[in-house]
C-alpha cells in the first residue's frame, strides 16, 4: 500500500512538472528549473515576415533557430525574405500570395523540402536549383517568372509553374 502511494505521488509530481514546462519551478523560494527562452536572436527587416516568424517560434516553442521546421506566411504582405536564411532547418515554407520578387535568401535553406511561392512576383528561380532536399515547389501565378530550363530543377519531383512556362 505504501509503495502504491509513493508511485501515485511520483506520477502526480511528474505530471505537474510536465504541465509547468513554460514556468519557473521553485522549491522553498529557490528556482530549481527555468525553461529555455524562445528564440529571439534574429534580424528580419520585413515587418510582415518578422511577425510571421515570431508567431511560428511561439507556436513551435522554438528555443533556437534550428528548431523552426515549418513556416506558413500566406497572404501576409511580405515583400522581402532578407534574414530568413537564419532558419536553416526549415523543411516546409509557405509564402503564397505575397509580394516577393527576390528569392536569393532561400539558397541557404538546404533541408527545405516543400516550397509554396505561388501568386507572388518572383522573376528568377535560380536560387532553387541547388536546394538538395527540395521535392515540391509551386511557382504558379508568378507572371514575370523566367521559366526554368529543362532539367534545372532535376531533384524536384513536383514543380508547378505558371501557365506561360507550360
Amino acid at each position: 500500500m505504501n509503495n502504491c502511494l509513493r508511485s501515485c505521488m511520483l506520477c502526480l509530481s511528474l505530471l505537474l512538472l510536465a504541465a509547468c514546462g513554460s514556468y519557473d519551478l521553485t522549491v522553498n523560494d529557490r528556482v530549481v528549473y527555468t525553461p529555455a527562452p524562445l528564440f529571439t536572436d534574429f534580424a528580419v527587416p520585413d515587418k510582415a515576415l518578422r511577425e510571421c516568424i515570431k508567431e511560428a517560434i511561439n507556436d513551435q516553442k522554438a528555443t533556437r533557430a534550428g528548431a523552426l521546421s515549418s513556416l506558413s506566411c500566406a497572404g501576409a504582405g511580405i515583400e522581402s525574405l532578407a534574414g530568413l536564411s537564419t532558419f536553416t532547418e526549415l523543411e516546409q515554407l509557405t509564402l503564397s500570395s505575397n509580394n516577393i520578387v527576390d528569392i536569393s535568401e532561400l539558397d541557404a535553406l538546404t533541408v527545405l523540402q516543400v516550397l509554396y511561392l505561388d501568386n507572388n512576383k518572383v522573376i528568377d528561380p535560380v536560387p532553387l536549383y541547388q536546394l538538395p532536399a527540395l521535392h515540391l515547389v509551386d511557382l504558379s501565378s508568378n507572371a514575370q517568372l523566367l521559366c526554368p530550363a529543362s532539367g534545372s530543377l532535376l531533384r524536384v519531383s513536383r514543380v508547378i509553374l505558371p501557365d506561360h512556362c507550360q
